[in-house]
């Protein structure tokens, strides 16, 4: 990798830890900061992780793993609420490297899309629905909420993907380094008593 790439990388993962921006965005932002034209190489994703996990070694290795508990003990809450729609944990949550800066990613594979929003529904849970970039390139409804995290006293944001249930063998697939992109609640217990 060259100086440039690894610039792009260190600023990026800044970005990411001290702002709560994803990858994309925070590629593009440190572009800017950088004074590079737009069309230059970015980093690869493994890269910045890597960078992103050196920046919190560095920066935040005083509190970033009690903000990461916080965090999966959030999730793993929502997961059991939501258990019926096989949840699964991802992002940077599931990943290790979450700040109290970060959502909450839950993929829910769903026998039928609305039975989630109904759910909702049911709780007494407002929410927002967009639409985004799914697992296979296609769009998919992302319902977004807001949940009090008691450990970090402050709103997290939660974003809960729905998916077909089909989709679910394919979501698991290892990725690059052979790690799994998200894991149900039984994997995040293991993690939590880890």
């Amino acid at each position: 990798m060259n100086d440039v790439a690894q610039q792009i990388a260190a600023t990026a993962a800044r970005l990411v830890v001290e702002d709560g921006l994803a990858f994309g965005p925070a590629k593009h932002r440190a572009l800017k900061e950088l004074g590079l034209p737009t069309r230059t190489a970015l980093p690869t994703n493994d890269v910045l992780e890597a960078e992103v996990h050196d920046y919190i070694a560095l920066f935040c290795a005083d509190t970033q793993p009690g903000e990461l508990l916080a965090l999966r003990e959030l999730a793993k809450g929502w997961m059991e609420r939501l258990s019926e729609f096989r949840p699964h944990l991802g992002g940077a949550v599931w990943q290790g490297w979450a700040t109290r800066l970060c959502d909450v990613d839950l993929a829910l594979f769903c026998d039928d899309p609305k039975s989630a929003e109904i759910a909702l529904i049911n709780q007494n849970q407002r929410y927002e629905v967009q639409t985004v970039r799914g697992l296979h390139g296609e769009d998919v409804e992302v319902l977004s909420l807001h949940s009090f995290c008691e450990a970090l006293n402050e709103d997290v944001g939660v974003h809960l993907r729905i998916y077909d249930l089909d989709d679910l063998r394919g979501a698991l697939l290892p990725d690059a380094q052979g790690r799994s992109p998200r894991g149900n609640l039984a994997a995040l217990k293991r993690l939590l008593a880890a």
